[in-house]
């Protein structure tokens, strides 16, 4: 008698993170949906390469787990190592502009927040912004910052809890 064939898991969704900055300049990044609702999506991405982003070292294999909100004006990125460890949490102030089953287009406004496990919590960029810009702009980028610096704690809980496997700061095999 034959075994029966396993049962093959679902197709991973993909989706094209596409990041547009002030400057015009233009990323896109092959994606795996992890999870989606009408206000959110969930990204992982594999960093391929080993960079340092900030102070922070990311090694090849890092997981960027991405939070992305259509009625928030930022978005994060949680970066776990290929050993589990949270290596760092870092949100972009932007806006998602374009979200289909395919595509995720967001708005980089240049203002980036980093935390690290290790208590440390950074502003990043704010010399980017252009010094005509808009002040309407410049207003949505300070309260969004803002906004990230007093939700800070709660963010980083929800990430943390909702981290793949091995995350969060313990030791596992990561995702």
């Amino acid at each position: 008698m034959r075994p029966e064939p396993e049962a093959s898991a679902a197709p991973v969704a993909r989706i094209t993170e596409v990041k547009t900055g002030l400057d015009g300049r233009v990323d896109r990044f092959p994606c795996d949906v992890a999870a989606r609702s009408a206000s959110e999506v969930v990204v992982h991405y594999r960093i391929p390469e080993a960079r340092d982003v900030h102070g922070v070292s990311l090694p090849a294999g890092t997981l960027t787990v991405g939070y992305f909100w259509t009625d928030r004006p930022f978005n994060l990125y949680h970066w776990v190592a290929p050993d589990g460890r949270t290596l760092a949490h870092y949100f972009n102030v932007g806006d998602v502009t374009r979200l289909t089953a395919g595509l995720l287009e967001w708005r980089d406004l240049a203002v980036d927040v980093l935390a690290t496990p290790d208590g440390r919590v950074r502003v990043l960029d704010e010399d980017e912004l252009p010094a005509d810009l808009d002040p309407a702009l410049r207003r949505y980028v300070e309260a969004a910052r803002d906004r990230i610096l007093a939700e800070l704690p709660e963010l980083i809980r929800d990430s943390e809890a909702r981290a793949p496997s091995g995350a969060a700061g313990r030791p596992g095999p990561g995702a």
